[in-house]
């Protein structure tokens, strides 16, 4: 745990940045709590729980990126303490202690290590509950063991309802051990009382489907990824020599890693679903898996190099330190992160004059604003038409496509404040499309600046002084100045 921790302290700040997704953390969970049911009825309802429980962090501790990140610090450092105590019971200390190790040191825990979202926290629900699933399977079973078993992954589903892909997991370990009638029974009651409490957020959230439209298709490319780590899984798994019957890292840690895996390939066909994060616990699996296999290269070579075999743990977490220090640096930096939203503040500040309009594509970009107020103080949001705050939403409500068109040409200045070119997303609503089409034929770019996967440009009105609003809606005039501020490649997935 003290590792895991040290390794979530390290360049905690990331340089002071703040990517999109934990903007959302930081805005929703700083509002009233009346205000968060709220939004939670327009927007991500998948993250309430953890809305609201940042909201009690940020009511005691306040608002800062330490305190936006650290509880998933503590939530891993959690996790590997549960999954080091699995492996001391199932295999050793030396298997505890490399499972837990490991499990800090994989990129994908470290990056998602350090954001200020869930994905941490289901994590240690899971290896609790994987813990706790363990201690039964050893014939030490208590009605305790079962109700806390229930709550976990209950807990884990109200932070992401995808995480419930743990219970066919450990249904395939049950199978593999050969469990008894009643375990079975006991977990069946335990897992049918979880994924009933998880029900209506499942339902609700359906209606809200549309804030992942964005995930692409699943390609053939995208499984390479899960193949890599499946085959890394089943390299370790062979080391073991698992039998069925028998309770061991293998049955354990195998369906742990593989089925969350196989499964969201499963629903991505059915609905683009899949990014690595929803199943970041999976990895536990791989870890536990780790740390069986370097127990078994110890007790290898035990007989013959007793004092070598002393020092294979510490020097294969020494080796793999080294050897993934470029990437764990790369992960702490703003660079890791598709932009940062702090980033442009100061971009906007230098190149903002008073009473400037300033727009926004995609209306989600209006973040910026929310975490920085004080950068766009003088500017005229000329599109929306209700806060976020007053709209219990997380970009607020723009008016419609003509009443903008109307509002941008009464405009002699406009700052455009979007996506930087590699990652930007095309325009797909007819607000934005009205937006650009507006800038594109009547304004021209006088200044232009991306920084940190986000862009400021300056547009200024091509020509003579702007239309009245009564004439605002008339066709652009006949060669009229083109200069748009660049093609626009697709978001990476």
């Amino acid at each position: 745990m003290l590792w895991t921790t040290g390794l979530g302290w390290w360049g905690l700040s990331r340089q002071n940045s703040v990517w999109r997704d934990e903007a959302a953390t930081w805005l929703v969970a700083q509002r009233p709590t009346g205000e968060i049911w709220r939004t939670l009825g327009n927007d991500d309802v998948v993250h309430g729980l953890y809305y609201l429980l940042m909201h009690g962090v940020f009511e005691v501790f306040g608002a800062s990126t330490t305190t936006l990140r650290l509880p998933s610090v503590l939530a891993m450092a959690g996790a590997a303490g549960c999954l080091a105590v699995v492996g001391d019971r199932l295999a050793g200390r030396t298997a505890g202690l490399a499972a837990g190790s490991a499990l800090g040191l994989l990129p994908p825990v470290q990056f998602y290590l350090q954001e200020g979202r869930s994905y941490a926290l289901v994590a240690a629900g899971a290896a609790l509950a994987t813990l706790l699933l363990v201690t039964v399977l050893r014939g030490q079973a208590r009605t305790a063991h079962w109700v806390g078993y229930g709550g976990a992954v209950l807990a884990c589903g109200l932070l992401n309802w995808l995480s419930l892909l743990i219970l066919p997991a450990h249904l395939a370990t049950l199978v593999w051990t050969r469990a008894g009638r009643g375990v079975r029974l006991r977990w069946g009651a335990a897992a049918v009382g979880a994924a009933a409490g998880v029900l209506p957020l499942i339902l609700f959230s359906r209606g809200q489907s549309q804030q992942v439209a964005w995930i692409p298709p699943l390609t053939w490319h995208m499984m390479i990824g899960p193949a890599v780590l499946l085959l890394i899984g089943g390299v370790c798994a062979a080391a073991e020599r698992p039998r069925a019957g028998r309770v061991s890292v293998a049955t354990v840690g195998l369906p742990l890693l593989a089925v969350p895996q196989l499964g969201l390939v499963g629903l991505s066909f059915v609905q683009p679903l899949f990014l690595d994060r929803y199943v970041l616990f999976s990895l536990l699996g791989l870890a536990l898996l780790i740390g069986g296999a370097v127990d078994s290269a110890a007790r290898a070579a035990r007989p013959r190099f007793p004092r070598v075999s002393a020092v294979v743990l510490p020097g294969v977490v020494a080796v793999a330190l080294a050897a993934l220090l470029p990437q764990s640096r790369a992960e702490r930096s703003p660079a890791s992160r598709v932009d940062d939203v702090l980033a442009m503040a100061s971009d906007v500040q230098r190149m903002k004059e008073e009473g400037n309009a300033v727009v926004f594509v995609p209306s989600t970009r209006r973040d910026a604003a929310s975490v920085s107020p004080g950068a766009f103080s003088g500017l005229r949001d000329i599109a929306l038409a209700e806060s976020p705050e007053r709209s219990a939403t997380l970009a607020g409500v723009e008016a419609g496509p003509d009443r903008i068109r109307a509002a941008m040409l009464a405009q002699q200045r406009i700052l455009l404040v979007t996506d930087a070119v590699p990652v930007a997303q095309p325009v797909v609503t007819k607000r934005d499309r009205a937006k650009m089409a507006v800038l594109r034929d009547y304004f021209v770019v006088v200044a232009d600046r991306q920084v940190r996967g986000r862009r400021v440009t300056v547009y200024e009105r091509a020509g003579a002084k702007a239309p009245s609003r009564r004439s605002a809606g008339a066709a652009p005039p006949a060669g009229g100045h083109r200069q748009a501020p660049g093609r626009r490649a697709p978001r990476a997935g």
